[in-house]
């Protein structure tokens, strides 16, 4: 007997897995497929966004790669361009010059990049800020928020290069202050309940908000519909209240405020990836040292692996998280001396995760 599931993949969602347990008599966290839209497209959830008064970032939509580029001349640079369907967290550019705005286009529409993800675009302004991660659980009728967290996309140092599905997180977010809290509250989530109360989009489950925090105000990047990844290793750590009793009042449609609290520590999450990540690779690589070392203020999430023998082997992508709660400086030292404690020649990391 399955008490209740909750869901991870994107793609699972949006392919209906909630609307399939749920016909079947079963208990599932996670957006049916037509709320699942708000994270499958971009242009879905910016056009929500805009009904419903949220602030975002200014935007247009395009499904012919000519206008596109027509659009692109008359813009003020740097500009961003998403990919409208799922593309694992990479289908998004900062574009600094028209010739590059351009290439981006051609690649996403014309190439298929992202195969039918990236035919539809959605070009943006550029918010300049500091990113922050919500994430909520929503009861159908209410939403609550757990806490907040800083992710480092980035693959490079000083959030440079490629994106990525997230190497590293800090909670809380720093940035997030009591007043941008009130703000996020007034202007994002209480009109991102209004809509799907309005919309009949209801559903039990995890919302994420993606923001940006600006001299103007808190700007809603995208919501997610289930927990982040690294966000969540984080944030765990925080959570004082039995997440297993969060996630029933939420499936019973019971959830209050007094229900989620959370620690006044910090904690750190640093991704550990194959070096040649984001790009994939068929090379083993062991990870065993990892789990053979014992150390009470860390904690390991292991990503895709599997038991060879008596070895923990992996390959491609990110591999593994490593965790530390306490206060602020103290987590960064503990995950990063364990991290020079058990090397791994074959791995990459930031070594600035906490500290942007």
């Amino acid at each position: 007997k399955i008490d209740y599931t909750v869901v991870g993949p994107e793609a699972d969602l949006m392919e209906g897995i909630v609307d399939l347990f749920q016909d079947s008599g079963l208990k599932i966290i996670g957006p049916h497929k037509d709320a699942a839209l708000l994270e499958g497209s971009k242009s879905f959830a910016k056009d929500f966004m805009k009904k419903y008064g949220i602030r975002t970032a200014e935007y247009e939509v395009f499904t012919d790669s000519d206008a596109a580029k027509e659009y692109i001349v008359s813009c003020r640079y740097p500009i961003v361009i998403k990919a409208d369907g799922l593309a694992s967290g990479k289908g998004v550019e900062i574009l600094y010059t028209l010739e590059d705005a351009v290439r981006t286009i051609e690649d996403y529409m014309e190439n298929g990049k992202f195969h039918e993800a990236s035919r539809k675009i959605v070009i943006e302004e550029f918010l300049d800020g500091k990113e922050a991660s919500i994430i909520t659980l929503f009861d159908g009728e209410r939403i609550i928020p757990l806490n907040s967290t800083m992710d480092h996309k980035k693959i490079g140092e000083g959030e440079t290069g490629l994106n990525t599905g997230g190497m590293g997180s800090l909670t809380p977010n720093p940035y997030y202050t009591r007043e941008i809290e009130e703000d996020f509250r007034n202007s994002i989530m209480n009109r991102t309940l209004e809509g799907l109360i309005a919309e009949d989009l209801r559903f039990k489950g995890v919302i994420f908000f993606g923001l940006m925090l600006t001299d103007r105000g808190s700007y809603l990047l995208e919501y997610n519909l289930r927990f982040g990844d690294p966000e969540t290793q984080s944030l765990l750590e925080t959570l004082t209240s039995d997440l297993n009793s969060i996630f029933l009042k939420t499936l019973e449609g019971c959830l209050h405020e007094e229900h989620v609290t959370c620690s006044e520590e910090s904690a750190l999450c640093v991704v550990l990836s194959s070096k040649c990540y984001p790009s994939s690779s068929n090379e083993d690589i062991d990870i065993t040292d990892f789990f053979r070392s014992s150390h009470d203020k860390i904690r390991i999430y292991s990503y895709a692996s599997r038991l060879e023998g008596k070895d923990i082997l992996s390959h491609s992508g990110r591999i593994l998280s490593v965790v530390s709660r306490g206060n602020k400086e103290d987590v960064h030292k503990n995950v990063y001396d364990y991290l020079l404690e058990v090397r791994n020649e074959n791995l990459y990391y930031r070594r600035d995760i906490g500290r942007i």
